[in-house]
């Protein structure tokens, strides 16, 4: 059974409840590693899509890393700093697995634990179509509410990074790739990375 590691804690609420105007059904993400444009889907989950903006309009996001790298499979993030240190967050949300959304090739789903409403901040990016993370009509699967339309090279660079060196994270690049800021819109042009983090590393 597939879990991906989401370790819910409490902090303070906020009313995630509100589904986003029609127009705002994008994020713009910037990395390490270049930019992503995400198309969001709040007819289909907006209890998720609700949350995740709440967490981009706090800026929450800047300073997370990606953490776990499983080629052929997902890239996750939204959770850990750069040292392993997991952020507080919200409260967790119900699945919205059943939304009829498959975790198809880079759709963004909810990560969570073993309980079925447990998501909080983390998401991840489908690196292929994972069945085996629908819902059926016999289990809950993982809640999808985006997908990666402007950046597919820059996912490519997360999985390429070499990994290994933190023994407690395994999966994780041993470089952190990580996000330097999250706005609603389409910002992909103006939100190109200026980081140097990649390079001071090398040197």
């Amino acid at each position: 059974m597939f879990v991906c590691l989401a370790v819910p804690t409490s902090a303070e609420q906020t009313d995630r409840s509100d589904t986003p105007a029609p127009t705002e059904h994008y994020v713009t993400m910037k990395t390490d590693l270049g930019t992503m444009l995400i198309e969001l889907y709040p007819e289909k989950a907006p209890l998720s899509v609700a949350n995740f903006l709440a967490y981009v309009d706090s800026g929450f996001y800047e300073g997370t890393i990606f953490h776990r790298v499983l080629p052929g499979f997902v890239v996750q993030g939204g959770g850990f700093t750069f040292d392993f240190k997991l952020k507080d967050t919200l409260e967790p949300i119900k699945n919205e697995s059943d939304n009829g959304l498959k975790n198809s090739y880079l759709t963004l789903s909810m990560a969570r634990t073993r309980r079925v409403d447990s998501a909080t901040s983390q998401f991840f990016i489908n690196l292929k179509h994972n069945e085996n993370l629908d819902a059926t009509e016999r289990k809950a699967g993982y809640a999808v509410f985006a997908k990666v339309i402007k950046g597919e090279a820059v996912v490519q660079k997360i999985v390429d990074e070499p990994r290994g060196i933190f023994r407690a994270f395994p999966d994780a690049p041993n470089a952190a790739v990580r996000i330097l800021e999250t706005r609603r819109g389409d910002h992909f042009e103006q939100m190109q990375p200026t980081s140097k983090l990649k390079d001071m590393i090398a040197q």
